[in-house]
């Protein structure tokens, strides 16, 4: 599908969500670094994401004017991105005496097309320490915050800068500002999964090629997608399910289930004591999610013999966080399916990756769009590494055995009492330092549990669920008094960032 909207990076943590914004309304989005910004013949719009940085560093990051005009495009920044226009257009900044973050009241001046349909004093997100002190000339301030500062910016026609986060959720009509703005784009709505479907099969045949295809599948929402997407495809598959030891309870046979009911035949590979035999002792988590996924091809490859094309479930997220898709934002944790190996696979033209411009809710919504049942769409995401990410320290076979009967029974409660649909995503993991307790009077040196459960939309920001402590005390009790080697049980408050969801 035609880039609509090019998305400028300048490191805020919330790029990628204006990117999901923006698709979210109808427009297919990309991501891109500064100095990527592409010339492309379908483009309708550009937008330049916040940033950590100061416009008046000699060091921050740039845009090229020259490039940005011949786009002749609409064009909104948003805090860095305003900044940056404000100054390169000629206009100046200044540091704040005091840096704004947080909420903050949206004061619209003269109407305009921009705040159309937005409340008056309506909340928004603020995050900046510099502040406009002159507009370029022909510029006019559409909107200021309660201290009378400039927050929404025409600088000419089509090209605005906003001094707050509308991507956000907790700017309240954030979203309605930038469907204004994509309302000035010289182009109608032209992103839905239904067309982009059709074009993810034509793409596979034409990237195929007649070569088999070696696929990874693991049970979860975006394997069990890009299985039954390659199939629909009719290319010919051989999906490999390599059992690392590292599963929840049950899994290994709920998987198998889950793609006979599909209509994909799997070949299973068992190999939990190779990767327990490769774990042993290693405790640092970027190690061990390189030996996983390293191993994990040397079992995969092993297995399948020769192999012409190998596919996989890459999102959009796994990209962005394991730095990799040319955007400036820094590396946050190397996903299994972005170890060195697979990025040697990829530069030689043998890695097939469908969904890797796609986001966790638009995957399902393909995977509804092609059929598969709401039990396999709905499953919550499961890491690559599996529990190995959930055991931190050394990974050990005592430790998951533990893991697996904790975790099973805060899955399976949260299904019996309604809550497992209304989360994200939640998980048990089991802490590396035991902890003094008492069981029947006697003194019992055991280990923490600690359980979380998120909200979220894309995995690039997450807040903690509110699970009613009846429900958490039925939990802590059956884990407490049904698997050997607890005798704690925690819950994880911690909001995404700065927490990460999974805990390595």
């Amino acid at each position: 599908m035609d880039v609509q909207v090019a998305v400028l990076d300048y490191g805020s943590q919330y790029s990628q969500l204006i990117v999901r914004r923006v698709r979210e309304l109808g427009y297919f989005a990309k991501l891109y670094a500064p100095e990527a910004l592409p010339d492309l013949a379908d483009l309708a719009g550009v937008i330049l994401s916040g940033g950590p940085n100061s416009v008046t560093d000699h060091t921050a990051p740039d845009v090229d004017m020259d490039a940005l005009e011949r786009l002749n495009v609409p064009v909104l920044g948003v805090c860095y991105g305003m900044q940056l226009l404000n100054q390169k257009l000629g206009g100046d900044l200044t540091p704040s005496t005091t840096s704004e973050y947080g909420p903050a009241q949206l004061k619209i001046g003269d109407p305009h097309d921009l705040f159309k349909d937005v409340t008056e004093g309506s909340q928004i997100w603020m995050s900046h320490s510099d502040t406009v002190s002159r507009l370029p000339e022909g510029a006019s301030i559409l909107a200021r915050n309660e201290t009378g500062q400039p927050i929404g910016i025409c600088f000419r026609d089509h090209w605005y800068g906003i001094q707050f986060h509308p991507e956000v959720t907790h700017s309240h009509d954030g979203r309605q500002v930038l469907k204004n703005f994509l309302a000035c784009l010289p182009a109608e709505p032209g992103f839905d999964v239904e067309a982009f479907k059709q074009q993810l099969l034509d793409d596979i045949v034409k990237e195929v090629d007649g070569r088999e295809v070696v696929c990874g599948v693991s049970g979860g929402v975006d394997s069990t997608v890009l299985a039954v997407l390659l199939h629909k495809a009719g290319v010919k598959i051989h999906p490999i399910f390599v059992d690392t030891g590292m599963l929840r309870k049950g899994e290994a046979e709920e998987v198998q289930e889950q793609f006979a009911e599909v209509g994909v035949e799997i070949d299973t590979v068992y190999a939990e004591d190779q990767f327990l035999d490769a774990l042993e002792g290693e405790e640092d988590p970027e190690k061990k999610r390189n030996i996983i996924g390293n191993l994990f091809l040397d079992v995969f490859f092993k297995h399948a013999g020769s192999v012409e094309l190998f596919a996989q479930g890459t999102l959009y997220p796994d990209v962005i966080e394991s730095a990799t898709s040319g955007s400036i934002a820094s590396r946050i944790k190397t996903h299994h399916n972005r170890v060195d190996r697979i990025m040697q696979l990829k530069q030689e033209g043998r890695v097939l990756e469908p969904l890797s411009e796609l986001f966790k809710d638009e995957v399902r919504a393909l995977g509804r769009s092609m059929g598969i049942p709401d039990r396999a769409l709905d499953r919550h995401p499961f890491p690559g590494p599996g529990l190995a990410v959930r055991c931190p320290g050394v990974v050990t076979r005592e430790k998951l055995d533990i893991l697996r009967e904790a975790d099973d029974i805060f899955i399976s409660t949260l299904r019996k009492t309604g809550w497992y649909p209304k989360i994200w995503q939640a998980c048990a993991t089991i802490l590396p330092s035991r902890s003094v307790g008492v069981k029947g009077d006697v003194r019992a040196y055991e280990f923490p549990i600690t359980l979380r459960a998120v909200i979220s939309e894309d995995a690039m920001t997450a807040d903690w669920v509110e699970i009613p402590f009846p429900v958490l005390r039925e939990i802590s009790n059956k884990i407490l008094n049904n698997v050997r080697g607890v005798n704690r049980v925690l819950y994880d408050i911690s909001t995404k960032p700065p927490a990460s969801i999974e805990w390595e």
